[in-house]
C-alpha cells in the first residue's frame, strides 16, 4: 500500500485577520490512500476506501497518525493565545482533591491529588489515629514515569489485610491484577493479567472472583471479544489453575459477566448479559461447594441485581414490570419473579439505592437531580435527606454496622463538598470544602425545558457566569450523550470552570437515550428511534440561538464516544447548527461497530446492519462515516482519539477525519488530534488531560473568531 506525505507536511498559510472564519485559509493534510474496498449489506453495495485505517498494527497507519498529529499541531502552534488558555487550566486545576474516607479492617483510607499529580494516591491513616497521621499506601504515579498507567480498580478482604488492584497501560481496558499484604505491603502471588471489564469480589481470604475474555487473535486494541468469563482465581496458585465459574458454554456465549459475593460470604450472585441493557441473574449458594447455579432471572429482556441479603431472605433492584425500578424481596430457595414482593415500589422518578447502617438509602432522579430518601429494610419510609442544594449527591454507602456515612454534593457551579451524614439523626454537617481558585458566586446554573421535534419536553442545564448578556455572541459549548442509559447529572469539573471563566457558556441536555427518566425514556433513543436523540441534540441547539444566548458561529456541540455518534451525526445532518464540532473518541462507523473490542454488545441501542435490511438502511442512513458528501460546508472540527483506545477503537475516528478532509467544501479546518498513550478517557493522566482541553478550547475559540481570549468581564453587567 502506497502511504503519500507531501513534502511540506505542514503547510499551513494564514491570512491575518480580525475573524478566522472570514479568512481565506488553506490548509494541506497529508493525502490519505483509498483503496478498492466494498462490503454487501443486504444485496447493497457500500465502499470503504480507508478500511486500511482499521489496521492499529500497521506501519502505514503508524506514519498516518504521526503526519495528522502534526498538522494539527502546526495549525494550534498558531493559536496566539493557547499558552494562556493552558496556564489558567493549569493553575485551576492546582487544588487539593481528597475523597470521602472509608474503613478496611484496622485502617481509614482515602484518595488524594496534590493539585498536579498525575494520579490520585491512596492515603491511610489507623482507625484510632486522625487524617493528620496519614501515610502513602498506594501511589499510582510511581507505576510509570509519564503517569500514563492508572489505578483500575480496587477491593479489600472484609477484614482489609488483603488488597487488589488492577493496573491499566496506555487507557487500555485490559487490566493486570496485583495482591498486597495491606500491612507489610509484600505482594502477595503473581500477578493476574489479561483481566478485562471486570471488578474483584473476594471470597474470605482464600481467593477472589474476576472476568475476561480469551486473548484474541491479532490486536488485544481491536480484535473482537465476545465471550465474558467468570473465573476464580484462589492464592498461592497460579492463574492456569484459575477455575471458570460461568460462561465457558459454546451454545450460549455471554459478552458481559460478572460475580459479586455477599457480605456474609453465603452467596455469589452472577449477571450474564449478551448487551450493555438487559442481563440474567444466578446465584451460587457457597456454603455448598456441589451446589448447582439457581436461577434468579431467565431472560435478556430487564435488569436486576442483589441489593442486600439476610441468611436466605434477598432484597432485589429490579425494572422488570417497573421502568423507573422497584425493590422486591424473596428468597433463595424460590427466587422466580412470581414470588417477588414489592418492598419500595416503583415511583415516578427513577430508583438508584444503596444500603448502610442497617437502612437503605434510595435516590430518586427528579429532572436529572438528586432526591435522596431513608427508609427501613421493610419500605417504611424513615426520611427524606435534606441535600445542601440542587445539584448531584452521591456515596450513600456504608457497611451494615457503620453508625455514620460520607456524602458528595456538586453542580456545575459548585466544587463537590464531602459532608458526613449521621445516619440515625439524620443530620449532615460539612466534612471537607475544597479551596478552588473559582468562586462559585459569580455564576449560575439553571435549569429549562425546551420541545424537541416531535413535541417531547427536554430537560437542559445552562450555566454562565452572572450578568453575561444575551446577544447572541456569546462562546457555548452544547454537550450531550443520549445512550446506554447513561444519565448525565449536574457535577463541578475544572474545565468547565475554566471555559465559564473564559466567558463561556456551557450546556447540557439531557435527550432521550439516556436514563433521566428511566427505562422508557432509554429506549426512545435506541435503535430505529435513535433519530429522536440527534432531533432533541439539534433542537436544543436552536433554543439557544433563539433565546439568543448564542449563535451559529459562537455555538461548538460536544460529546464523547456515544456523544462523539452525537456529534458526528448532528453536524452531518445539519451542518448549519454550529460553527465548531468536537467528536471525542466517537462511534462514527455504524456498520461496522459491532467488529472491534466488544461492539456487538452495544447491539441494544443500536442495532446491527445485519440484522435486517431496515435496519441496515436505518444506520446508513445516519452513520457519520457514510453520510459525509461532497461539496458540503462543514463546521470547523477537531476530532479526538487516542491510540489505546479499546473501547471505540481510533478507526472510527480515523476513518471519519479522513473522509471529513477529503470532502470538506469552504475553509473550516478539519483536524484530528490522537492523543499517545492514552485510551477511552479513564485513567488518563494530569497532564494529557490539561493538553488537551487546551488544544480543545483553542480551537474551539479561534475557530468562533477570537484572536485573543474573550473579556469576559467587559462583557458582563455589573
Amino acid at each position: 500500500m502506497k502511504f503519500i506525505i507531501p513534502v511540506a507536511l505542514a503547510a499551513l498559510l494564514v491570512v491575518s485577520c480580525n475573524n478566522p472564519k472570514e479568512s481565506s485559509t488553506t490548509m494541506t493534510y497529508p493525502e490519505t490512500t483509498q483503496m478498492e474496498h466494498v462490503d454487501t449489506y443486504h444485496g447493497v453495495e457500500v465502499a470503504d476506501p480507508y478500511r486500511w485505517l482499521e489496521d492499529d498494527m500497521s506501519e502505514e497507519t503508524g506514519k498516518w497518525v504521526t503526519a495528522q498529529n502534526e498538522v494539527t499541531n502546526s495549525y494550534l502552534d498558531e493559536i496566539r493565545f493557547r499558552e494562556s488558555v493552558k496556564n489558567r487550566l493549569t493553575e485551576l486545576w492546582n487544588y487539593e482533591k481528597v475523597s470521602s474516607p472509608f474503613i478496611e479492617g484496622d485502617y481509614t483510607y482515602f484518595y488524594k491529588n496534590d493539585g498536579l499529580q498525575n494520579q490520585y494516591v491512596i492515603y491511610r491513616f489507623p482507625n484510632d489515629g486522625s487524617i493528620d497521621d496519614a501515610e502513602v499506601f498506594l501511589d499510582p504515579n510511581s507505576f510509570s514515569e509519564d503517569g500514563t498507567t492508572s489505578l483500575g480498580g480496587a477491593s479489600f478482604t472484609k477484614d482489609g489485610s488483603l488488597f487488589a488492584y488492577a493496573i491499566s497501560e496506555g487507557g487500555s481496558d485490559w487490566r493486570k491484577v496485583i495482591v498486597l499484604d495491606s500491612k507489610s505491603m509484600k505482594q502477595i502471588g503473581d500477578t493476574i493479567v489479561d483481566v478485562k471489564f471486570s471488578g474483584m469480589s473476594w471470597y474470605g481470604n482464600d481467593g477472589f472472583y474476576y472476568s475476561s475474555y480469551d486473548k484474541p487473535d491479532g490486536s488485544e486494541l481491536s480484535a473482537k471479544t465476545d465471550q465474558h468469563k467468570l473465573y476464580y482465581h484462589k492464592l498461592g496458585t497460579p492463574q492456569s489453575e484459575d477455575k471458570v465459574i460461568f460462561g465457558d458454554t459454546e451454545d450460549q456465549k455471554y459478552r458481559y459477566v460478572g460475580g459479586g459475593v455477599t457480605d456474609d460470604m453465603r452467596f455469589l450472585a452472577i449477571s450474564a448479559s449478551t448487551s450493555t441493557n438487559g442481563g440474567k441473574m444466578f446465584m451460587k449458594d457457597l456454603n455448598n461447594p456441589q451446589a448447582p447455579l439457581v436461577t434468579v432471572l431467565d431472560n435478556f429482556d430487564t435488569n436486576t441485581y442483589l441489593l442486600h441479603n439476610e441468611g436466605s431472605k434477598l432484597w432485589l433492584v429490579t425494572d422488570y414490570n417497573a421502568p423507573n425500578k422497584r425493590i422486591v424481596t424473596t428468597d433463595f430457595s424460590n427466587p422466580t419473579p412470581d414470588t417477588w414482593v414489592d418492598v419500595i415500589p416503583e415511583q415516578e422518578n427513577v430508583l438508584s439505592p444503596s444500603t448502610g447502617g442497617g437502612y437503605i438509602f434510595a435516590e430518586y432522579m427528579v429532572d436529572a437531580v438528586s432526591q435522596i430518601k431513608q427508609f427501613n429494610y421493610d419500605g417504611s419510609l424513615v426520611r427524606e435527606v435534606n441535600l445542601p442544594g440542587i445539584g448531584n449527591a452521591g456515596g450513600f454507602s456504608a457497611k451494615e454496622k457503620d453508625q455514620t456515612l460520607y456524602y458528595s454534593f456538586t453542580n456545575y457551579v459548585t466544587p463537590g463538598s464531602t459532608y458526613l451524614y449521621d445516619i440515625e439523626k439524620g443530620t449532615s454537617e460539612l466534612y471537607r470544602k475544597p479551596e478552588v481558585k473559582f468562586n462559585s458566586d459569580d455564576y449560575t446554573s439553571t435549569q429549562v425545558f425546551y420541545t424537541s421535534k416531535d413535541g417531547t419536553k427536554i430537560p437542559m442545564i445552562i450555566s454562565h457566569k452572572k450578568g453575561l448578556p444575551l446577544d447572541g455572541k456569546n462562546p457555548t459549548i452544547l454537550y450531550g450523550y443520549g445512550g446506554f442509559n447513561i444519565s448525565l447529572n449536574p457535577g463541578f469539573s475544572v474545565s468547565r470552570a475554566a471555559w465559564m471563566e473564559m466567558g463561556g457558556i456551557y450546556a447540557v441536555a439531557n435527550l432521550r437515550g439516556g436514563g433521566e427518566y428511566g427505562k422508557k425514556w432509554h429506549d426512545a433513543g435506541t435503535k430505529m428511534q435513535k433519530q429522536n436523540v440527534f432531533d432533541d441534540f439539534i433542537a436544543a441547539g436552536e433554543w439557544l440561538k433563539e433565546n439568543n444566548y448564542t449563535s451559529t458561529d459562537y455555538l461548538a456541540i460536544q460529546g464523547g464516544s456515544n456523544g462523539g455518534l452525537l456529534v458526528g451525526a448532528t453536524m452531518t445532518q445539519r451542518p448549519d447548527l454550529a460553527g465548531v464540532a468536537l467528536p471525542a473518541v466517537g462511534v462514527l462507523d455504524m456498520l461496522r461497530y459491532h467488529e472491534f473490542t466488544a461492539g456487538a454488545g452495544w447491539a441494544y441501542d443500536y442495532g446491527t446492519a445485519q440484522d435486517s435490511p431496515e435496519m441496515f438502511e436505518y444506520l446508513k442512513g445516519y452513520s457519520p462515516l457514510h453520510n459525509i458528501k461532497k461539496g458540503v460546508e462543514y463546521p470547523a472540527t477537531m476530532v479526538t482519539t487516542g491510540d489505546h483506545d479499546d473501547r471505540v477503537v481510533p478507526a472510527h475516528s480515523f476513518k471519519f477525519a479522513a473522509t471529513l478532509q477529503e470532502n470538506q467544501a469552504g475553509d473550516n479546518p478539519t483536524l484530528i488530534r490522537i492523543a499517545v498513550d492514552a485510551g477511552h478517557g479513564a485513567g488518563k493522566s494530569t497532564a494529557q488531560q490539561i493538553d488537551e482541553l487546551t488544544d480543545v478550547y483553542s480551537f474551539t475559540l479561534y475557530n468562533m473568531g477570537f484572536e485573543e481570549l474573550p473579556k469576559v468581564d467587559e462583557r458582563v453587567k455589573m
